[in-house]
């Protein structure tokens, strides 16, 4: 028998999209919004929320750890998931190369720039205005989300970005979870806003998660980074807020085994979910 005519896309159950642009840069700007299995937009006040970074691939990803690990709440609370898109029309590497990163290297005259291409590094501090005047307070108004337990999950240069929430717009989340975080961007410079917090600021609200993989350094195998040693600096990291001695921050850091920058991300994100919402 031949295959019949295609219908149409798959649509994922329970989703939505809003539009949802950025008034100062007129950037067209989505939320990508899933409730819950059973769950309706009016029966979604009070719960816990997880807004993630790189939208096309962590949207899906984390929707279904949510469903096959999460087991209706039995090992993860049940979350509203909020995805944070570009412009339809925008790459997703231009996009996150402008909106995740604290500076521009290119014009700060980095030492080594070969994992640089293109321009227009340095939005992060405007992006995460549009998500703390715009984006945040629209969807946790609209979906009446619990604001004592929301999450944003980002990965490598999404890690990035949610660092800089951390140190620059701490209550803008309450909890943080940050895979393979791309510290060595700019000579390192979240290490050098980390220290600089350190030394102005009393205490640090937040829970914190950081995971990388293990080959994240470099080594023989062909998995491992070839220039960076992201897992000495995922430990510098917590080392730096550590000298702090803030009361009420809160870390758990994991190096997992086997795993690369690609590979890790699945379980990284499983792992800091549970830590972050127990069932």
């Amino acid at each position: 028998m031949p295959l019949p005519a295609a219908i149409g896309p798959y649509a994922l159950p329970n989703t939505f999209v809003h539009r949802l642009p950025d008034p100062a840069s007129g950037r067209r700007y989505e939320v990508w919004v899933d409730l819950p299995p059973g769950v309706s937009a009016a029966q979604s006040a009070m719960l816990p929320s997880v807004f993630v970074t790189d939208a096309p691939y962590a949207f899906p990803m984390v929707r279904a750890l949510r469903h096959r690990v999460g087991q209706r709440g039995q090992n993860i609370a049940d979350f509203v998931l909020v995805g944070l898109a570009g412009p339809p029309d925008e790459s997703a590497v231009d996009m996150r190369n402008r909106d995740y990163t604290p500076t521009d290297p290119l014009r700060r005259t980095a030492r080594r720039t070969q994992h640089y291409g293109g321009q227009g590094y340095g939005g992060g501090p405007a992006y995460l205005r549009y998500l703390a005047d715009i984006a945040v307070p629209a969807v946790s108004a609209h979906y009446g989300l619990d604001p004592r337990r929301r999450l944003i999950l980002g990965h490598s240069y999404g890690a990035l970005l949610a660092a800089q929430a951390l140190l620059t717009r701490t209550e803008l989340f309450s909890h943080y979870i940050l895979g393979s975080p791309s510290y060595w961007f700019d000579d390192g410079v979240l290490l050098e806003m980390a220290a600089a917090y350190v030394r102005s600021h009393r205490d640090l609200d937040a829970r914190l998660f950081q995971y990388v993989g293990a080959d994240e350094r470099p080594g023989p195998g062909a998995r491992n980074s070839r220039d960076e040693d992201m897992v000495a600096d995922t430990r510098r990291f917590q080392a730096v807020l550590a000298r702090g001695r803030f009361s009420s921050l809160r870390i758990h850091s994991q190096v997992l085994p086997g795993e690369d920058h690609l590979t890790v991300a699945p379980s990284g994100a499983t792992r800091g979910l549970l830590w972050s919402l127990p069932g």
